[in-house]
C-alpha cells in the first residue's frame, strides 16, 4: 500500500506540478510568513526543505541562510519548483530527487529542517519524523506545517474522507494531538504551536486536481448533504445546489532536536 500511495503522489503532483507552483494555498499565507519569522535562522545554516513541492518554503528562505536543499519525491515537480526559484535569482538552493521517508543525507548534516503542507501524503509519518531527528545538527530546529484533522472523530472521518476522495494520493491528515504525541515520542522538544483557518474554494480546489465532473459531483453532495455539526465544524458555504467553500484547519509546530 505504501509504494502505491507514493506512485499515487508522483502522478498527482507531476501531472499537476506548474499548479502547485501558483496555487494561491501554497505560494502565499500566513503561516509560510510566520515559519520564516520563527525560524530564526543565521546566515552559516544549511536548511532542509523535505516535500518542496512548488519550492514555496525553500524560495522564502534561501536568502536567511548559507544553502537550501529542495528535496522531492516527484521530478517533475522538483523541475518546477527549480524554475521558480531560479527565476527568483537563488543560487544557493540544490535539488534533490528523494523519499521523505527514507532521506539520502548523513546524520547531523543539517542545522533547520521544514516541511510544509506535505505530510499527510506520508504513509509511514513515523518514519519521516525519525528520518528528520537523524539528520538534523543537536539543537536543530524543525518546523513542520500540515493541514489537521479535527479531534471529534466523527468530523476527523469526514474531512479526510473528502480529502481522499479529491486526492487519492492523500494519506491521512492527522489531529494536533496525534502531532504532539508523534513529535514528542521520538523526541524533540515543543517550543511553539499556532494555527491557521484556511479555507478552500470548492472549484479551483477539484480543478487542481482535474477531477472529472461525476467525482466532483459526488463531492459536492457529500458537503450538502453532511450533517448540520459537519456543516458547523467546516465552515461549509452553500448557495442554492452550489458548495461556495468550506474551511479547514493548519498548524505549525516549532521543535528543537
Amino acid at each position: 500500500m505504501e509504494m502505491d500511495i507514493k506512485k499515487s503522489v508522483q502522478q498527482q503532483f507531476g501531472d499537476n506540478a506548474e499548479k502547485y507552483v501558483t496555487s494561491r494555498g501554497h505560494a502565499k499565507g500566513a503561516d509560510l510568513l510566520k515559519m520564516v519569522e520563527i525560524a530564526e535562522v543565521e546566515k552559516n545554516m544549511s536548511l532542509l526543505d523535505i516535500a518542496t513541492g512548488g519550492g514555496h518554503v525553500a524560495n522564502a528562505f534561501a536568502p536567511y541562510v548559507k544553502e537550501v536543499v529542495a528535496l522531492d519525491l516527484t521530478p517533475e515537480i522538483l523541475a518546477a519548483a527549480e524554475r521558480f526559484i531560479r527565476s527568483n535569482g537563488h543560487t544557493n538552493v540544490t535539488f534533490i530527487e528523494g523519499d521523505a521517508e527514507s532521506l539520502p543525507f548523513p546524520d547531523e548534516s543539517f542545522h533547520v529542517v521544514t516541511c510544509r503542507i506535505a505530510a499527510h501524503h506520508f504513509p509511514n509519518v513515523q518514519s519521516f519524523i525519525k528520518e528528520t531527528h537523524r539528520v538534523l545538527k543537536p539543537n536543530g530546529i524543525f518546523l513542520l506545517i500540515d493541514n489537521v484533522a479535527p479531534e471529534k472523530e466523527s468530523f476527523d472521518r469526514f474531512y479526510n474522507d473528502v480529502e481522499k476522495k479529491r486526492d487519492r494520493s492523500h494519506f491521512r491528515a492527522w489531529k494536533k494531538s496525534e502531532w504532539i504525541q508523534f513529535l514528542e515520542t521520538a523526541g524533540f522538544h515543543i517550543e511553539s504551536l499556532f494555527t491557521f483557518k484556511k479555507t478552500f474554494p470548492f472549484d479551483s480546489w477539484c480543478e487542481r486536481m482535474k477531477l472529472p465532473n461525476a467525482e466532483k459531483e459526488q463531492l459536492r453532495n457529500d458537503l450538502i448533504q453532511s450533517t448540520e455539526s459537519v456543516k458547523r465544524c467546516l465552515n461549509i458555504i452553500q448557495q442554492n445546489d452550489n458548495i461556495v467553500s468550506f474551511q479547514g484547519e493548519a498548524i505549525l509546530i516549532k521543535t528543537k532536536k
